[in-house]
């Protein structure tokens, strides 16, 4: 059973997708779960696509009951590293921009300081 407010704090939760995305199980592995009774869902829908809504605690539980919790570890140590990897490339592509948009900056004002000594000079 969910504690209290389980539902509604962040990250507590996620969809069938991503637990399938993030820790390598299957949709069979969850509704076999769910049939069992070990998890909990709602379901949920977005833009007209069905999903259901599992918690992450439970899926946790029930996977380290059905595989190995070194299979877990590694799983999820696989999904860190996608989203620090993931993050890393955002973060260039910010950079390689922002120092492009410094260069015309620079060169902008480059420009307008070199106007202003010709004007007093």
């Amino acid at each position: 059973m969910a504690e209290y407010g389980e539902w509604n704090r962040k990250g507590a939760t996620l969809s069938d997708v991503t637990a399938q995305k993030d820790y390598g199980v299957g949709a069979d592995f969850i509704v076999k779960g769910i049939r069992a009774g070990k998890l909990e869902y709602r379901e949920g829908a977005i833009w007209g696509n069905p999903y259901l809504r599992i918690l992450r605690s439970q899926l946790e539980r029930y996977i380290a009951e059905q595989h190995c919790s070194h299979d877990l570890a590694a799983t999820e140590t696989q999904a860190e590293l996608r989203k620090i990897k993931k993050e890393i490339s955002a973060l260039k592509r910010k950079l390689t921009a922002l120092q492009a948009r410094k260069a015309e900056i620079e060169q902008a004002t480059g420009k307008i300081a070199g106007g202003l000594r010709d004007a007093r000079g």
